[in-house]
This record gives structure tokens, sequence and C-alpha cells, in this order.
């Protein structure tokens, strides 16, 4: 079970008044908070509204949500080894990556993934891809599905390690 999170007074005042002119989608999410739905629910249903992915953080910054039961979920970390011994300053291996990347960005998210090719465009070694693998993994989860994403690391670290 994961957290459960409530509006504040601060955050009912903002439903009525408006007053920190929230982005849409962290208003959308903090209407949705309501004290009966927990986080891991909270996010999905965010995914859809275009809120950040650390939107319940962001509003409990601001002061406009609070924990109010629940329990934090343990998921075992997944151990991430450092690929940049294997990536080296190799060109080739850097194009073959950056060209693979592009490829998934163009065709599984096209215009949504924009923002993320000028990112991969700006790479200049394979190290620095490497470091945009999370970010490509998160928009692919969003666009298609968190199996989607987690297939395409392995994929990525297939096609690295090969």
């Amino acid at each position: 079970m994961a957290l459960i999170h409530a509006k504040t007074a601060a955050g009912r005042q903002e439903i009525e008044n408006r007053g920190l002119r929230l982005a849409a989608g962290l208003r959308s999410v903090l209407l949705l908070v309501d004290g009966q739905r927990d986080g891991n629910e909270l996010r999905q249903m965010a995914l859809g509204l275009r809120a950040p992915d650390d939107v319940l953080e962001q509003l409990s910054a601001l002061g406009l949500i609070e924990v109010v039961g629940g329990s934090v979920d343990r998921a075992p970390a997944a151990p991430v080894a450092p690929l940049t011994s294997h990536l080296g300053d190799d060109p080739l291996r850097y194009q073959q990556l950056r060209d693979w990347m592009s490829e998934t960005v163009r065709k599984h998210l096209g215009l949504k993934g924009y923002m993320i090719q000028l990112r991969i465009d700006r790479c200049r070694d394979a190290p620095g891809l490497e470091q945009l693998w999370p970010d490509v993994a998160g928009a692919l989860g969003k666009a298609k599905s968190p199996a989607f994403a987690s297939r395409w690391l392995e994929e990525t670290r297939a096609k690295v390690l090969a």
C-alpha cells in the first residue's frame, strides 16, 4: 500500500481561489487528491493529465497536500551497473547508440519526443547518451507502457554490450 494524500487547508483554498495559478497538470491532480486514493493511483491518473512525474512532491512542497495514511512501498532496487566503461569513446558505438535512440523516439514518441530528441542531438559521446536512457524510458512508459520501456532498456543495454 502506498501513501494516502489529502488536501491541506491551503490546498482547499487554492481550489477555491486559484491564487497560486498552478499549471494545469498540477491543478488537475490537486483536484483528484481526496484522502482516499493512494499515491500510486494518483500518479497513474496524473499520466493522462500531462502532470510532471513528481507532481505529488511538488504539491506537497507547496503545502497543498499532506500524507494522511498508508505506508511506503519498498520495491527492491534494481542494480544499475554503470556502463560508461563499456561505452568509452568509440565513435562507431556512439553513432549506433545515437541512431537507435533517435529511431526509437521518432517511431514511438513522435512529436511528444521532440525535447528528448533535442537532448539526444546535443550529446557528443556515448556516456552522455547513456544518461538520457531513464528519460527516454520514462517517456516510452507514458506513451506505450512500463513493460515496453523496460524491454527497450534491456535491448539498449544488450546493444551496448554486444
